[in-house]
């Protein structure tokens, strides 16, 4: 689906700004991180390509969230996990806007209103060898939850259609979850000098003290909370973070179908899916 970005922009930068002052009354920590956090350093707001809000949360705070969501975020606003909904297609938790309506992957076979993604911060092990251990196990039950959502005949009924059937006749989307959420929780946050985002199908970690105390950075003219060592962050994340990468790895999500006019509880997925 084609969009024009910038009104898409806008509505996250004011939902964001809704969930810091949120989460600023309510003694709620969280950082700007990934591409939200090189928009703030590089761009002071978007990227100019980016279509979404990157947010973590140490543990405790996300944990809290989860409990509390409905106290602390204006009504607009819902916090959805797949601790609340075992059809929920992904290890981490998003804010979504009810006003609105997304479809991002016809796969998954959820709708919900524009997001901001919040990763929960869990720390990993101290040793090389652990923490290969460590992401080989979440990325083997990553994929997994990939495939028990996947069409197994999306590309006819060969062997590409092995893995998924078997995969869903073997497991369940609320066990899968369940085993990702005891890799991603072993080791305590607050113990380990070592943290992760678990952010999709990367092996990404860092000192926990280049998260720091949650750090006040301009992004599109309001103060949000953002990593303590800014630099270090970025130059693990991105390397030559400063440099804008070529047009053609200018990468935006092109979502299925996008409405911020109309509400997604107000809709029938037969409108999106057959």
């Amino acid at each position: 689906m084609d969009y024009d970005i910038r009104p898409l922009q806008l509505h996250l930068q004011k939902n964001l700004e809704e969930v810091d002052k949120a989460f600023n009354a309510h003694g709620l920590r969280y950082f700007m991180v990934s591409g939200t956090m090189l928009g703030a350093v590089r761009h002071k707001g978007f990227i100019p390509w980016d279509d979404d809000v990157d947010i973590a949360m140490p543990r405790a705070d996300y944990e809290r969230l989860i409990k509390e969501w409905r106290e602390v975020l204006p009504e607009f606003l819902e916090f959805v996990s797949p601790e609340q909904d075992e059809n929920y297609p992904l290890p981490y938790g998003k804010i979504q806007d009810n006003r609105t309506i997304v479809v991002e992957k016809t796969y998954r076979k959820y709708i919900g209103g524009v997001y901001l993604d919040v990763f929960p911060l869990d720390g990993v092990p101290d040793s090389a060898l652990g923490r290969w251990w460590h992401f080989t196990k979440y990325l083997f039950y990553y994929k997994m939850l990939y495939y028990s959502f996947r069409d197994p005949f999306k590309h006819g009924h060969g062997v590409n259609s092995w893995v998924p059937r078997l995969v869903q006749k073997l497991t369940t989307r609320r066990g899968l979850h369940k085993r990702i959420r005891r890799i991603m929780m072993r080791r305590d946050y607050d113990a380990s000098p070592l943290i992760s985002e678990h952010y999709n199908r990367q092996r990404r970690y860092f000192p926990k003290e280049v998260f720091g105390k949650p750090t006040p950075l301009e992004y599109e003219g309001a103060m949000l909370m953002g990593v303590e060592k800014p630099h270090e962050y970025l130059l693990e994340e991105y390397g030559d973070y400063m440099t804008l990468p070529p047009e053609d790895k200018r990468h935006q999500h092109h979502f299925h179908f996008l409405d911020l006019n109309r509400s997604y509880k107000d809709v029938d997925e037969k409108e999106f899916y057959k």
